[in-house]
């Protein structure tokens, strides 16, 4: 009828609305849950119901994979491995980087770019206008996939948003060359290895990007 809602598909008592991007699931897909669509309910009611539904659900928001980095200032880190420092940093950042499934180059130069230009140093008026090249600062990058750590539920951390290892370490090196593509120097840790991380955060100083 026109100028009347369209009734929700049907199928096997599943009812679908499309979601919307911006406020739930973060991409372009169908949100599906059961919206008890029974013979007892009018058309109205169902809508009413499938619109309540998809409106509470954003309480409870899916976390949306997305390739994370942590970056702390520092005026001092490095990484080391079986009694041996691998890398090892003065003045700049510590960026924990975390993969996750679907990231790709895209993901990377982004991050790369972004970092590399952020200003996070403090300039004569005491400012944070100064990026790294600006205090010849440099980069130590260290592999984190506990940064997926999913703890919603029960005490033992889930990694499955984290990507597998031979999909995440050739990102994180093409991460640490378009690090060093800005002129930045590169210090790194180890992947798959058991590290000791130390620092002195200069501030503290602490963000978190996601791309």
């Amino acid at each position: 009828m026109e100028g009347r809602a369209t009734r929700p598909e049907k199928r096997s008592g599943w009812g679908f609305l499309p979601c919307c991007p911006d406020q739930w699931f973060g991409d372009d897909s169908m949100l599906t849950f059961d919206a008890r669509l029974d013979a007892n309910r009018t058309h109205d009611q169902r809508l009413t119901y499938v619109t309540s539904t998809a409106w509470r659900l954003r309480s409870f928001p899916a976390i949306v994979a997305a390739m994370r980095a942590v970056i702390q200032r520092v005026s001092e880190a490095s990484v080391t491995v079986d009694g041996r420092v691998v890398g090892a940093i003065g003045r700049g950042y510590l960026v924990l980087l975390g993969v996750t499934h679907g990231d790709g180059p895209e993901h990377v130069e982004w991050m790369a770019a972004k970092i590399a230009g952020l200003r996070l140093f403090a300039d004569d008026q005491g400012l944070t206008n100064l990026s790294l090249a600006d205090v010849g600062g440099a980069v130590l990058v260290v592999s984190q996939f506990t940064l997926y750590a999913d703890a919603r539920k029960g005490r033992r951390p889930s990694f499955t948003d984290a990507a597998p290892p031979e999909v995440a370490e050739p990102l994180v090196s093409s991460f640490i060359a378009g690090l060093q593509t800005q002129g930045l120097r590169v210090a790194s840790g180890l992947f798959r290895a058991e590290m000791q991380v130390a620092l002195v955060n200069d501030g503290p100083v602490t963000l978190i990007l996601e791309r």
